[in-house]
């Protein structure tokens, strides 16, 4: 489609320019983002055609399924914002895009680029606050929390892994204080920590957990955590540590 703009339409968009240089930049962002909406909406069509193998208005054979129209949403984007696109749908309800993710509202990065502000001491009530400058739209404190949620998850994964294919020959052992966010105060909280060095001489965070270090039952439950997770002390040449003295 050809675009045509005449001349007294330019002076006058000049002219608002002038005025207001930040809407230059603003209008460059809205079609930015209704290009973008557009492209992703074709992309999707195009996928809903390879999936039903046929074009518009090419008729299938038989009992086949059919395109059924299409719903509006939203999707935001790092750097974009927020950009509305229109989903297609199929009349036996059996297409799931693979463009943008189902139930999801935003792209990964925006939710990495959440969870990391978060854990900088940012509160999810100001993430709220502060999202439309970022990104384009507010984001609830629900979403943030969502977010911070698929985080913590991860990290619960990676702190119970199974540590039997590690090959550890020295151990420590110690405990160490963090400022930890609780009921809306920051508070010191003792951690028991083991770190373990491989035998090419890697150091690896086989785990933590909350405890006072001067507790023996809180060590013995600590170390029965690791060994549950396959840790082999028979292969440990050397322990470094303090705790043998609360044993």
């Amino acid at each position: 489609m050809k675009v045509e703009i005449s001349v007294p339409e330019v002076v006058e968009i000049l002219k608002e320019i002038q005025e207001q240089p930040e809407r230059l930049f603003e209008m460059i962002r809205v079609d930015i983002r209704e290009n973008v909406g557009q492209y992703l909406s074709k992309l999707m069509d195009m996928e809903l055609s390879h999936f039903l193998g046929r074009e518009w208005y090419e008729h299938g054979q038989g009992d086949v399924n059919h395109r059924n129209g299409s719903y509006g949403r939203n999707f935001t984007l790092k750097g974009i914002g927020e950009v509305q696109v229109e989903v297609p749908r199929d009349r036996k309800s059996e297409f799931k895009t693979q463009v943008i993710p189902r139930r999801k509202r935003y792209e990964d990065e925006l939710r990495q680029d959440l969870s990391f502000m978060f854990l900088t001491g940012v509160s999810t009530r100001s993430l709220s606050m502060i999202s439309t400058r970022l990104i384009g739209r507010k984001i609830s404190a629900g979403e943030v929390s969502n977010a911070n949620k698929e985080l913590i998850d991860a990290v619960e994964k990676w702190r119970t892994r199974d540590l039997s294919g590690e090959p550890i020959k020295y151990l420590f052992l110690d405990g160490a204080t963090f400022d930890m966010r609780i009921d809306g105060s920051i508070e010191k909280v003792p951690v028991l920590v083991a770190i373990g060095v491989t035998e090419t001489g890697q150091k690896l965070v086989l785990g933590f957990q909350a405890g006072d270090k001067e507790s023996a039952p809180t060590w013995r439950e600590f170390f029965k955590d690791l060994k549950g997770r396959g840790l082999d002390g028979s292969k440990i040449f050397h322990l470094l540590s303090n705790v043998w003295r609360t044993l």
